[in-house]
């Protein structure tokens, strides 16, 4: 996240307005989800590995169309900015399990400006965000095993997603059943509500080709 700091951002949705449905190119998918099962392999009870990526695309009518991830470094433990966030409004507001430098997401800043101007190159635009929630009900320290995480955004989530006001911020979770991974997506507006918007992800099958009359 660029910054947790604006309270008053706009709101992603309109009063009456139908919310635009996001498309989801399978490719980009996919080299987040290689990215998430790796960072999962990682985690430990004492380290709840974040991953977090930012979403490229092209905005159309009614639609929000994500084509490319790009990944940066995490800042977290390292910006200025991001400490005080962390211990002056995070820690405070959604509890202690947030000291733990582990836990939470703020990109570098300069790897958000590199990934903003290759969007630009490539003529597309910064959308929004995409990152994990693994079942840490199942893998966590005992103490937080009564939080069920979901595709869902928890408040924190939800504070971040109004702060940065990215109009796409997409949850995936990711749990492993014996050695088989599983996810679901779901896509979340930065208004007040924190709307869920349709999400579509582009099949790789291909339509069959009429041959003669």
């Amino acid at each position: 996240m660029p910054s947790l700091s604006d309270e008053h951002c706009q709101p992603g949705i309109s009063p009456g307005s139908a919310p635009p449905t996001v498309l989801m190119d399978n490719q980009a998918l996919d080299e987040f989800l290689t990215a998430a099962v790796g960072e999962y392999q990682l985690l430990t009870p004492e380290a709840p590995l974040p991953c977090f990526a930012l979403l490229l695309g092209t905005p159309g009518p009614g639609t929000l169309h994500v084509e490319r991830v790009a990944f940066g470094r995490n800042a977290r433990a390292s910006d200025p900015a991001a400490r005080l966030e962390f211990s002056e409004t995070i820690v405070p507001r959604f509890g202690p399990a947030y000291e733990n430098e582990h836990r939470g997401w703020w990109i570098d800043s300069r790897d958000l400006l590199k990934a903003a101007h290759e969007a630009e190159a490539l003529g597309l635009e910064l959308l929004g965000s995409i990152h994990m929630h693994p079942d840490w009900h199942r893998i966590g320290p005992p103490h937080e095993r009564t939080l069920v995480l979901s595709e869902r955004p928890t408040p924190m989530d939800e504070h971040t997603f109004r702060n940065t006001a990215w109009p796409i911020n997409i949850v995936c979770y990711l749990e492993r059943r014996e050695d088989v991974f599983y996810h679901a997506l779901a896509a979340w507006a930065p208004d007040s509500n924190c709307t869920e918007l349709p999400l579509r992800i582009r099949t790789r099958a291909r339509t069959r080709t009429k041959v003669g009359v």
